[in-house]
């Protein structure tokens, strides 16, 4: 008889989609954990890197671990931002896939851990449509990270909550999540070139608030956030980000 890890390696393929900008100190690193992590696991998968218009070695390190794992780049000339990273990251997913695949998008920086993929893709499994490495599930660790910026994030959680809630979920923000292939795409196809309209880091909140409509099931792993394994400083700007961010609750809380 066929093991768990076997039956899901034989029906689906695993897509891991990297927005990734001047990321040169981690972006090798990171990819050979997920290399490690899918061997272990028996899963089938490939890698999309999205180089956002780096400046540095990101695009090179990339294409020299093409020669041991399947792993392609897509090139921005310049950079364009997260929302534009995403967008071109999942089409070119899409491209790749079967509808029942499963797409997973994550931080470029090393500070979520691919270890955390299987449990994903089990749930994908088990019958929801998006899961979301979450923050705030019992077993969630967060390291690294300024209390200013962890009580921020969790402010902004609660105001979801409140204001645009979906059944499942606690953690709006966080990029790390799976999704079932033919989810997006029937979302793409609704909403065109608007499904992912948003420049900054507010468009992994806005990709969820348009899944919120189409009644979806949605559920959250606790996840352990190595903000100690970033190299450099984070290119969030927070201000701008916040200001966004509530702009967004109203946009959508009263006009959709």
């Amino acid at each position: 008889m066929d093991s768990a890890h076997e039956r899901i390696r034989k029906r689906r393929n695993v897509i891991v989609v990297l927005p990734a900008f001047n990321e040169e100190a981690c972006i090798g690193r990171l990819l050979d954990k997920i290399d490690e992590a899918m061997f272990e696991a028996g899963l089938s998968f490939q890698v999309i890197v999205v180089d956002d218009g780096s400046t540095d070695r990101t695009a090179e390190l990339v294409q020299e671990r093409a020669a041991q794992m399947p792993v392609t780049v897509v090139r921005h000339e310049k950079n364009a931002g997260l929302g534009a990273a995403i967008r071109d990251g999942l089409q070119a997913a899409m491209n790749a896939a079967q509808d029942d695949d499963i797409i997973i998008t994550m931080d470029a920086d090393d500070t979520h851990t691919p270890g955390l993929i299987l449990r994903m893709v089990r749930m994908v499994s088990e019958g929801h449509d998006v899961v979301i490495a979450s923050r705030y599930q019992p077993g969630s660790r967060t390291l690294g990270v300024p209390m200013f910026r962890r009580v921020l994030s969790y402010a902004g959680s609660l105001l979801f909550r409140i204001f645009l809630p979906i059944q499942g979920v606690k953690d709006f923000t966080c990029g790390y999540r799976a999704y079932r292939t033919a989810v997006l795409r029937d979302a793409m196809r609704e909403y065109n070139d608007r499904f992912i309209d948003q420049e900054g880091f507010q468009c992994m909140v806005d990709i969820l608030l348009k899944l919120r409509k189409r009644h979806l099931l949605f559920g959250e792993v606790p996840m352990i956030l190595r903000y100690d394994q970033k190299a450099g400083v984070s290119k969030m700007q927070v201000g701008n980000t916040i200001f966004r961010t509530l702009a967004l609750i109203v946009k959508r809380r009263f006009q959709g």
